[in-house]
């Protein structure tokens, strides 16, 4: 069934949830030695939060992320490592509305000893995306919306000024700086996506990953297997996907980095059997950055290479014109 979360498995979680109480048994401020390093030790979940902590940390932080490239956060598991570093922490940010599944009951008990923080749960409730499909609950994608994303900024200033309040001032200013950049982040989406012709904003991907985008930046969103990557897609999800592009002659679909291009090229080809070919439009970063040091190795980076590469295969004469 499409967008079905699951729930972790008890015993895996019974035992993680037991080491977690083990290695913090009797942690605590007092008990970690600091030395003349950044004054806040951050452990982060995801690439995107990883980043929000950086670029409001600046050299008063070290962030440590979980989650690295091509990581599918809806099916990640805590290693007895993780555990060990988020205990090691200062302060634990994560995306949360349940985005990392199989992690969430962990880092909500590591709240008893490290300061947690679910960043996307302070954003406004009115906000929120909650498709049918997902029985209620948030999508928890919020990062493709930049202007969404920016307002969950004042989160994470306030919880690193709380874990160190000499540093208040400067994540203030670094706050302010980033609010500032992810303006101009969503200017340059406004931008690009207006170039693309009304009826062809239509973005077909794996997973309902980019909703957000598709409410702020006006296209027309169609995922194959729903919000979660947890429940795979079946025969039938792919015929109706299918049948859709075909009948609309939707130029291009995308895969995704963090997710198995199998599902994406399995519509392709069933597509093909209507009579149509649909291109591969591209890969694009969903649930995870791209590389350190690569074009998409930061959030910047990787929202500008989503949008280059729709607007590319989404409107190719627009492309060559204004290249020319």
């Amino acid at each position: 069934m499409r967008g079905r979360t699951t729930t972790p498995r008890a015993p895996a979680l019974a035992l993680l949830a037991a080491t977690l109480a083990f290695v913090c048994c009797g942690c605590g401020d007092g008990d970690r030695e600091r030395d003349d390093g950044p004054a806040v030790r951050v452990v982060a979940t995801t690439g995107m939060v990883a980043e929000l902590a950086r670029m409001i940390g600046g050299d008063r932080v070290s962030v440590t992320g979980l989650m690295g490239p091509g990581v599918d956060p809806h099916l990640y598991k805590a290693s007895e490592g993780d555990v060990r570093r988020l205990q090691e922490a200062d302060l634990v940010l994560y995306n949360g509305l349940h985005l990392e599944a199989r992690m969430g009951e962990v880092l909500e008990k590591m709240d008893r000893w490290v300061p947690t923080v679910a960043v996307a749960a302070c954003l406004p409730a009115d906000t929120l995306l909650a498709p049918a499909e997902f029985r209620g609950s948030p999508d928890p994608h919020v990062w493709f919306d930049v202007g969404l994303w920016a307002a969950s900024t004042p989160c994470v200033e306030k919880a690193l000024a709380e874990a160190d309040p000499a540093g208040a001032a400067v994540y203030a200013a670094n706050a302010e700086r980033c609010r500032e950049t992810l303006a101009a982040l969503d200017a340059y989406v406004r931008e690009r996506a207006a170039a693309i012709p009304a009826e062809s904003r239509v973005l077909v991907t794996a997973h309902d990953a980019f909703n957000y985008f598709g409410r702020a930046y006006g296209f027309e969103v169609l995922g194959l297997q729903g919000i979660s990557t947890a429940a795979e897609a079946g025969t039938a999800d792919v015929a109706a996907l299918a049948a859709t592009i075909a009948r609309r002659r939707i130029p291009a679909i995308f895969v995704e980095s963090s997710v198995s291009p199998r599902a994406i090229e399995a519509v392709q080809a069933a597509v093909r059997a209507r009579g149509f070919a649909v291109g591969i439009g591209g890969r694009i970063y969903s649930d995870a950055l791209g590389a350190a040091g690569t074009p998409a190795g930061d959030y910047v980076g990787m929202v500008r290479h989503n949008i280059d590469t729709i607007a590319a295969a989404l409107a190719p004469e627009a492309e060559a014109a204004a290249g020319s």
